[in-house]
């Protein structure tokens, strides 16, 4: 048990890095000023993420029932269609929006790593450098529920082949969805260390980066859906 418990937790960590969740954690993470901020956009759209899991996993195991194939692709189509909308949304952004980064200094002496748009602006130097401590967001939260619901049909199937009662089955699940939270976090911390290295660089190449970003979600975005909607069938 314990060691089907352990399998279930790698493969948490390990899915929670696929290229459809990596995309959309780091195009939301592009709005992230900070390492910490970064980390908990990749931990909540991990919560998400085991909230739906637990969710669909329940009702399925102990109902002994299966989700509909249909409806399986259905999700995964709207997953195609969340990245669409993520990519062109950092894409929007970054055009819109003129990032400067700098490091600002508390009174006490704490320094903190921050990001400011100046849209709509004049010269940078009249711009104020006031800012806000962003509050929780709900996006990754919500990102992370689709992906959830997604990728639930194929993990309740290997669930039911992997334990023996619907306790178990439980267990597995929340254990695989902790995974995934931490997974994600890691994930997280690694885009955003590069973005937290230099504030005086970042300023240059932030907007490269955020159209890389961008067009990369935008593009996997297109291709899960040509995948599941042509391919598979699901729209022709």
């Amino acid at each position: 048990m314990l060691s089907i418990l352990i399998f279930g937790f790698l493969l948490g960590l390990r899915h929670a890095m696929e290229a459809d969740h990596v995309a959309a954690v780091a195009s939301m993470a592009t709005r992230s000023t900070s390492l910490a901020e970064g980390i908990r956009v990749g931990a909540t759209w991990g919560i998400g993420h085991t909230l739906t899991l637990l969710l669909f996993g329940s009702i399925v195991i102990f109902s002994h029932s299966l989700i509909p194939e249909t409806m399986a692709l259905g999700l995964e189509f709207t997953v195609g269609i969340m990245l669409v909308t993520l990519g062109i949304d950092v894409i929007y952004r970054m055009r819109k929006e003129r990032i400067h980064f700098h490091m600002h200094e508390h009174a006490d002496g704490i320094k903190h790593f921050h990001a400011h748009s100046h849209a709509n602006e004049g010269a940078h130097s009249d711009s104020a450098h006031e800012h806000e401590h962003k509050k929780f967001s709900f996006r990754p939260l919500f990102v992370g529920m689709m992906h959830g619901m997604a990728g639930s049909a194929a993990l309740i199937a290997l669930t039911l082949q992997t334990v023996e009662t619907p306790a178990l089955g439980f267990v597995y699940i929340l254990i695989f969805g902790l995974g995934s939270v931490l997974g994600m976090a890691i994930m997280a911390t690694i885009i955003m260390i590069p973005l937290r290295q230099s504030a005086k660089r970042l300023t240059h190449i932030y907007g490269r980066l955020q159209t890389t970003i961008g067009i990369a979600t935008l593009g996997l975005g297109l291709y899960v859906m040509y995948e599941i909607g042509i391919v598979q069938g699901l729209v022709v």
